[in-house]
């Protein structure tokens, strides 16, 4: 990010707090995924950090045709968008069995997939996609060591995919599996950690194929972990913050992406020496990490010293040079859920904001 290159001339029309999103930082950000997988045909990226209809036409327009998604509205918006291959990375339970039923009949045209670890979800699964006349590829979802969710590698997910090939409506997607709790700095012992955590999936598909089973895909990678599932030919490569980065994914030297996306703020008080309040609240930046969890442009000795809902207090050495009413620009520690804050962003195109997005499925519900 060039010196003052974030900023918009227009920023007194601009209310804050407000997410800025910059599209030719987005274009960047695709292309450099594209580059790492080698083209789009091992590329299936999370939708769960946009929620943007846009940014899924950006990824359409740039050659993507897969996508990854976490609740069904971001399926729905992911369809309603154009996408013909949507796999909902989320096991389905309770009223998600009908609204995930109700998506592959309202979307005809666009390949649903969802990922199970119980057989008993299956059984229910099946039964209500066979009532419908219905029919979705399952991946079954595979514990590789962060313990969120899937089953273990094992005699017991055999016997679950057996099952799986033999449900009406139901057809062997592949496997499925996560790899968030990757997160060591160095790139080298990532690598060791990914190739150990990935040898027990990669041996359960063996063993699945031997057993004369289609396992026509293993979805896997993170964020941080996609450069490495990148460099092999087996994997569909779901990474979502690439598309945004924060300084979360910052702090990873390999993982140089473009801030695709800010937050936008005002000083609103100087209650005292060297502090500032801005309007970066709890409910304005994502909150769930510790303190900082906002790097401010220009800003950036700036220490939190207290936070509620609409306040952030800073301490810094640079106070007396800000007045109330100034503007800053920062870089969230986590843009996924910084960006479900918004109803809409801003876009920002040659530093001048241009329009809105809205982020539609940041609702848990849109139609379906």
């Amino acid at each position: 990010m060039t010196s003052q290159s974030h900023q918009m001339t227009n920023a007194a029309e601009v209310p804050s707090p407000a997410l800025l999103i910059y599209p030719d930082r987005v274009q960047a950000n695709l292309q450099h995924m594209l580059r790492l997988t080698g083209g789009p045909a091992r590329l299936r990226p999370h939708v769960k950090t946009h929620k943007l209809a846009e940014i899924i036409k950006l990824k359409l327009a740039a050659g993507i045709d897969k996508f990854k998604c976490a609740t069904i509205a971001e399926a729905e918006m992911t369809a309603h968008a154009g996408a013909l291959d949507v796999m909902l990375a989320y096991q389905p339970v309770g009223p998600n069995v009908r609204r995930f039923v109700e998506l592959t009949r309202a979307f005809p045209n666009t390949r649903f997939s969802v990922i199970a670890d119980d057989a008993a979800v299956l059984r229910t699964l099946s039964a209500a996609l066979a009532a419908a006349g219905a029919t979705a590829e399952v991946l079954l979802d595979v514990d590789c060591g962060m313990h969120r969710t899937g089953i273990a590698a094992g005699p017991q997910a055999m016997d679950i995919y057996k099952e799986l090939a033999t449900l009406p409506g139901l057809r062997p997607g592949g496997l499925h599996a996560y790899d968030g709790h990757n997160n060591l700095i160095d790139i080298a012992a990532r690598t060791a950690q990914c190739a150990q955590d990935m040898a027990p999936v990669r041996q359960l598909r063996t063993d699945l194929q031997a057993a004369g089973l289609p396992v026509p895909r293993l979805v896997s990678s993170g964020t941080r972990t996609f450069p490495i599932h990148a460099t092999h030919n087996d994997v569909e490569c779901s990474p979502g913050t690439t598309v945004l980065s924060d300084t979360g994914t910052a702090q990873f030297p390999d993982l140089n992406f473009e801030h695709a996306a800010l937050v936008f703020t005002r000083v609103i008080s100087k209650p005292g020496a060297n502090l500032v309040c801005v309007d970066l609240g709890h409910k304005a930046i994502a909150s769930e990490n510790p303190h900082p969890r906002v790097t401010l442009l220009g800003l950036e000795d700036a220490q939190a010293v207290q936070q509620s809902e609409e306040h952030l207090v800073l301490e810094t050495t640079q106070a007396d040079n800000y007045r109330v009413g100034d503007c800053l620009y920062g870089i969230p520690r986590h843009i996924c859920p910084t960006v479900a804050l918004y109803m809409s962003a801003v876009i920002v195109e040659n530093q001048r904001a241009t329009t809105t997005w809205r982020i539609t499925a940041r609702d848990r519900t849109i139609t379906i």
